[in-house]
Parts: structure tokens; sequence; C-alpha cells
């Protein structure tokens, strides 16, 4: 008669060889996940490198060729920096006797000063004292050497408001901004004024207007996926764009709170307009609607404006009388004039306003030749990467 006990002996060469083959089994299936995981950290690592610090485009043009009157100002930032710019008063003696609102101007990604002009004009020409900066990293201000984010374009506009707040010619004060500009303004209105100075009434701010905004942190990784055309399907773009986001934000210490427009946009107690164009595909205007929406939700009461421009594109809007009518009366209504809503619209409406002599470029991503081909050069050209210093949290053990 067998009994189990001789059965179990029958069979021990076989029960001591399963331990053996499940921890293969698990080793395998652990390479299998680590895998993915590992190249996904690459790829942000990578990205990070490449696609964090701008190329600096110094600016081509300055007030005086188009017949604006200027001075030549150093901002300085919390952090130490200062930052190049330009002030145009609103009339030729800029003191406390020409009282009048200012605005300061916020450029976009790898873009400069001077590509702001255009609305410096339309602002000037409506009674407005304007300052317009450089961005860290951008223009004449040095390279950085840590990745570039919306929360540096959020701090420097923060400190924009303190220069323009500390004038005694300026009354109340707006901040315009242009797509990741835009996104900077919306932060540094919604976030306040404690993390920059601990003076909220320096950094008091009565409307803001942003152009072409990009809504999200993770949404706006993503969408730089889909300009250079990764080929990335979105059960995977999502997760790469959200470990992506992560490992962009860690060297300056940002919470991807910090860097979050939608999120900011739902603590601005000051008027907002929103403008976007309807072939933005750059920014798909989906994203203003989606900004919008959280702000409205957040503060129904608060003033949210929107303007949707039939063919327009992600830059240059400002060549659309409506928008500048539309930036005109919004701001002669929220900051106190200097001049009636409708009579600032028609003096804006009235000005000239023409793109710079060259485009802007999202050189990050535009010059990437698409498809898999995009995938395999992100990794093939790479820069040698700035050693760490001790103030950078990669270099820490």
């Amino acid at each position: 008669m067998i009994t189990a006990f001789d059965r179990l002996a029958a069979t021990g060469s076989d029960t001591r060889m399963l331990p053996r083959s499940r921890l293969r089994q698990a080793g395998v299936a652990a390479a299998l996940i680590a895998a993915p995981i590992a190249l996904a950290l690459r790829f942000a690592l990578v990205y990070r490198l490449r696609a964090g610090i701008p190329k600096r485009n110094p600016p081509g043009t300055t007030p005086a060729d188009l017949g604006l009157g200027y001075q030549s100002v150093a901002v300085p930032v919390t952090d130490g920096l200062t930052l190049a710019g330009w002030y145009l008063p609103a009339t030729a003696n800029a003191d406390a006797s020409a009282r009048a609102p200012g605005v300061v101007l916020v450029h976009g990604w790898e873009s400069a000063r001077d590509r702001t002009l255009p609305h410096a004009q339309v602002l000037h020409a409506a009674g407005y004292h304007v300052l317009t900066l450089d961005v860290r990293g951008h223009g004449a201000n040095a390279a950085e050497t840590l990745p570039v984010s919306a929360g540096e374009f959020a701090a420097d506009a923060r400190a924009g408001i303190v220069w323009l707040r500390s004038r005694p010619e300026v009354t109340t004060v707006a901040l315009v901004g242009h797509s990741i500009g835009g996104a900077g303004a919306l932060i540094a209105a919604g976030n306040g004024g404690d993390r920059a100075t601990g003076d909220e009434a320096a950094l008091a701010l009565d409307a803001v207007v942003a152009l072409a905004p990009p809504a999200g942190a993770y949404r706006m990784t993503r969408l730089t996926f889909q300009l250079a055309d990764l080929p990335f399907p979105g059960l995977i773009a999502w997760p790469l764009a959200w470990l992506t986001t992560h490992v962009y934000l860690r060297p300056r210490g940002h919470s991807v709170r910090e860097v979050d427009a939608v999120d900011a946009i739902r603590r601005i107690t000051a008027p907002v307009l929103l403008i976007h164009g309807t072939d933005d595909h750059v920014v798909p205007p989906d994203h203003m609607g989606r900004l919008a929406a959280a702000r409205r939700a957040a503060l129904p009461g608060a003033v949210t404006q929107t303007l949707l421009v039939q063919g327009g594109h992600h830059s240059w809007i400002y060549e659309f009388p409506e928008v500048r009518a539309a930036m005109a009366r919004f701001l002669a209504t929220s900051l106190g004039g200097p001049l009636t809503p409708d009579e600032a619209a028609a003096r804006a409406v009235a000005v000239d306003a023409r793109r710079p002599p060259e485009p802007e470029r999202l050189a990050a991503v535009d010059a990437e030749p698409g498809g898999l081909a995009s995938v395999i050069r992100l990794f093939q050209r790479q820069k040698p990467r700035t050693p760490a210093t001790p103030e950078e949290p990669d270099a820490r053990p």
C-alpha cells in the first residue's frame, strides 16, 4: 500500500526544485517590471537635461525702435538674481505727478522682452506704465544650470510686481503673460506673496491677463510629448508625464501644486481674462476651458472673462483687433482707468501691432524629427551634464 509519505518521497526531487523554479520566475517577472521603469526614469532624466534649460535669445529690438521712451532697469529677485528689463513710463516724465496703472509683461519659453513690445505699444497707447522683463535663463540674463519651469516664470513675475509697486507713479498693477509666461502669471497671482517676500501689500495684484496658457503641470509635460511627435499612446504617456514632471521639478524643490496653473487660478481674487486662439496647435484651446471651469467652480462670484479668437494661433495673437480691444477694455475696468473702457479699446485697436521679425519657437521640441526618430534622438543628442552643486538636490546622497 502506497502511503502519502511514499508519494511525497517519490516526488521529493520535484519539491526541492519548486522553490528554485519560483525564484527564477520571480526574477524574470522583476526584470520585466524593472526594465520599463528604468527606461522611463532614464527618459525623464534626459528630458530634464535637454528640455529644462532654455536657449537664450537676447533682445534684437528695443522700445526706441517703435518710437517708445524707456529706461533699462534691473529687477531684483528674492533668490539673489537680477533680471534685465525695460520700463516704459506712460508719459515722458515718470514721476508722482503722472500717476497711472502699471502692467508687468511676461514672455513665453525661449522668448525675451522684445517679443512683448507689441503688447507694450498697445498698453502705452491706453495710458499704462509698462515693465517688461527677461525671465531668468532667457534674453539678456545669464544661462541657468537648473531646469526652468512655470515656477520660475511665476517667481520672476512676482519680482516684477514688487518692482512696479515700488514706483510712486504706479497706482494699480496687472500681470499679462503669454504661454508658459501666462501660466506663470496665473501662478504668481494665485500663490500669493508669502514665498517671494512675505509682503502681501507689495504683491497686491488688481488684474491678470493670460494668453494661451497651458493648464496643469502634467498636462503641460504631456503636451511637449505631442509637440515632439513622440509616439507614446495615452496608456503610457500619462504615467510617463507624471514621472517626468516630478523628475523635472526635483532639482529646484518644487511641488507639482506650486507650478500648476489650474490649482492657482482657483485662488486668484483679482479679475482674470483668458485669451486663446482656435488654431493654437501648441497649446490647444481646450486648456482655456479647463482653466475657466476650475476658476468658476471655485470662485463663482469672481470676474472670469474668456475670449476665443477665431483663426488665432499660439503667437502673435495681438494682431487681432478684438484681442487688443478686449485687453484694453478689461484692464481699464479692472485697474480703474486711466481711460474709460471704450476709450482704451478704441486706442488699442488703432495701434499697428505687428509681430517681431523672427517668429517665436519652442526650440526644445520643434526641432525634433517626429515619431520613433524623436525618441532615438532624445537619447542620442545629450549635452554634458553640468556638475551638481551642493545646493542641487540631485547632489545629495
